[in-house]
């Protein structure tokens, strides 16, 4: 067929001239053109794949050529709006057009992710995929995308701990205290999370647990709306990230009980890790990361990579992320986060039910 013979004789690189100037191709390809036993329609096929993987090069060659949304799935003020909205602004300068972080919270996160999810996989609409989004599966019963196959993974972008704190106005000051403080008096005792199902909530059901104590589970729309109602003492303790409780912790308005890392935060150096006060090898991390809706180019998803290692590791990047306790970690390869997500996926389950977290 001279359709699929051109194409595979026009991408070919490794075809000679001949001595009459013409293009001859390598001994396979000769031998897929003439060998009368392959089918027509194998030498569509060829021609169709050949065109196929012709289209994604040249797409992701010209890409981007209009502003790129940055979906988080929680409302503003949180951990993730502020790592989005500090890597937008060095990243459109890298790629050359407007990045736009857009806020679409709600049910636990599920309703920004699921927008990404059945976008468009063009590298037009992206997402903040993070812890919360790992453990959806194990906290909700009934979702329509999957944390893994439902994406095209870009990279890792920062891990950090996070911190119990609690109005001035509560008496405890320790974990211990406040330990003691949900035995003594458990139906007076409640906390604030970013929402349900997430690892400010895990962590604190696990502290529950190891403590023997009781407390309400306050959730909110994002570490932003939960960090007004402890501020203003309407919920006494809450756990949550750095970004929104640094500020108020700096301020005297909030007083920082302990940290969930493994070792202390730079950020609050004089605050001791859970581990440290009396819970051994306690540690929940929070991370954030970037995905884009599977099925999109590789090609672009090589070109986010490549572009967010850079920005992460601009001086104005790693200093805006220790101040809110977080590091510059990030994917040495796309297939290294998707494994990451992965892990990340399957360890929640026996936590959650370690934690007698049901799904809805």
């Amino acid at each position: 067929m001279l359709f699929a013979d051109t194409i595979i004789l026009s991408v070919q690189p490794l075809a000679k001239i001949d001595s009459h100037g013409a293009a001859r191709c390598p001994p396979v390809l000769e031998f897929i053109k003439e060998d009368a036993t392959i089918s027509n329609t194998v030498r569509r096929l060829i021609a169709a794949l050949v065109l196929y993987g012709a289209a994604g090069l040249a797409f992701a060659q010209g890409w981007p050529v209009k502003p790129i949304r940055i979906l988080v799935s929680y409302a503003p003020g949180g951990v993730t709006d502020f790592v989005a909205r500090s890597v937008a602004v060095p990243l459109a300068d890298a790629l050359g057009q407007s990045v736009v972080v857009e806020n679409r919270p709600g049910a636990a996160g599920v309703i920004g992710t699921e927008l990404v999810a059945r976008a468009p996989p063009d590298g037009y609409t992206l997402l903040m995929f993070v812890d919360g989004n790992s453990m959806i599966p194990a906290a909700i019963k009934a979702v329509q995308h999957d944390p893994v196959k439902s994406f095209a993974q870009v990279t890792l972008l920062g891990r950090g701990a996070l911190v119990l704190v609690a109005h001035p106005s509560f008496a405890p000051n320790t974990l211990q205290e406040l330990v003691q403080y949900g035995r003594s008096n458990p139906a007076e005792l409640s906390f604030a999370t970013p929402g349900k199902s997430g690892p400010q909530h895990l962590a604190f059901e696990s502290l529950k647990t190891l403590g023997g104590f009781s407390a309400e589970h306050i959730p909110y729309k994002g570490g932003g709306q939960a960090i007004v109602d402890v501020v203003a003492g309407q919920v006494k303790i809450g756990m949550l990230g750095m970004a929104p409780a640094l500020p108020h912790i700096r301020a005297g308005k909030l007083k920082a009980i302990a940290v969930t890392g493994r070792d202390r935060a730079p950020a609050l150096p004089e605050v001791p890790t859970v581990a440290e006060s009396g819970f051994p090898g306690f540690e929940v991390a929070q991370w954030q990361g970037l995905v884009a809706p599977a099925g999109t180019p590789p090609a672009v998803i090589a070109r986010l990579h490549a572009e967010l290692l850079r920005v992460m590791r601009l001086p104005a990047i790693v200093e805006k992320l220790a101040s809110i306790g977080m590091d510059n970690s990030t994917s040495p390869t796309p297939e290294d986060f998707t494994r990451w997500v992965e892990n990340e996926t399957n360890r929640w389950p026996p936590l959650f039910r370690a934690a007698g977290i049901q799904p809805e």
